[in-house]
């Protein structure tokens, strides 16, 4: 197989997979009084998880769609890549609420159940339920916790303890033909690298770990070749 137009033992898998709705089939929308697109572009109708989103974005929790309801869920959905962004309190926004405020409690301790080995030394984290990586050396943490995106139903991120063994540091996927700037493969075709979107776009990667640019470039300077990676948990939604 080939990797960068370069033989290896594995094919590159790209993280970024295509975007899709990954909500439940949006309701009727509201045409509205007004002309503006996002007047024309909100639902009227009430989701799944509408008093739970409510509560999360400081709303009052009536369980009723209003139009200030609808717009305060658009402006959510659209800040995390959530498509498409209606409005409406489906299960895809709900799930994301959760994940974010999973993420948020692990503060700098993400490993206080001692999930992730601390006899390894150096060793990258991936928690794939709350969607979260970190460095960490033997109980030190060193970088992170950062938000990750993982692969999606039917291409997941494989759990288990395995090596960075090969990197590139402006590979391009012949597989997907996309840049995967920073990549550093662990696990067959499957690799930490940037992306540009949302670490939120659902459905989720091809079974690579996305990163901001940022956070990528860091694992990068961080991790060596044989520095250990170990991923476990079940990602929501898969």
């Amino acid at each position: 197989m080939r990797i960068s137009g370069k033989t290896h033992g594995v094919r590159a898998r790209h993280g970024a997979a295509l975007s899709v709705a990954g909500l439940l089939a949006a309701p009727a929308l509201v045409l509205g009084t007004g002309t503006s697109a996002q007047a024309a572009s909100c639902t009227a109708s009430k989701g799944p998880y509408q008093k739970q989103v409510e509560k999360y974005l400081k709303r009052p929790v009536d369980g009723r769609q209003s139009t200030a309801d609808c717009k305060a869920i658009r402006t959510f959905q659209a800040s995390k890549g959530i498509t498409p962004a209606a409005g409406y309190a489906g299960p895809v926004t709900w799930r994301t609420m959760k994940t974010i405020t999973a993420q948020k409690a692990a503060g700098k301790n993400p490993n206080k159940a001692r999930k992730c080995p601390t006899n390894k030394g150096r060793i990258a984290c991936v928690d794939l339920t709350r969607q979260l990586s970190w460095i960490q050396d033997g109980a030190k943490l060193r970088f992170g916790p950062v938000p990750v995106r993982t692969g999606r139903d039917g291409a997941e991120t494989r759990t288990g303890a395995t090596r960075i063994y090969w990197r590139n540091i402006d590979h391009w996927s012949t597989l997907y033909d996309v840049r995967m700037p920073y990549a550093q493969f662990f696990d067959g075709g499957q690799a930490f690298h940037s992306v540009t979107k949302s670490m939120y776009d659902n459905p989720g990667s091809a079974g690579c770990v996305n990163m901001r640019p940022a956070d990528a470039k860091s694992y990068w300077n961080l991790l060596r070749n044989g520095d250990d990676v170990f991923v476990y948990g079940r990602k929501p939604g898969t």
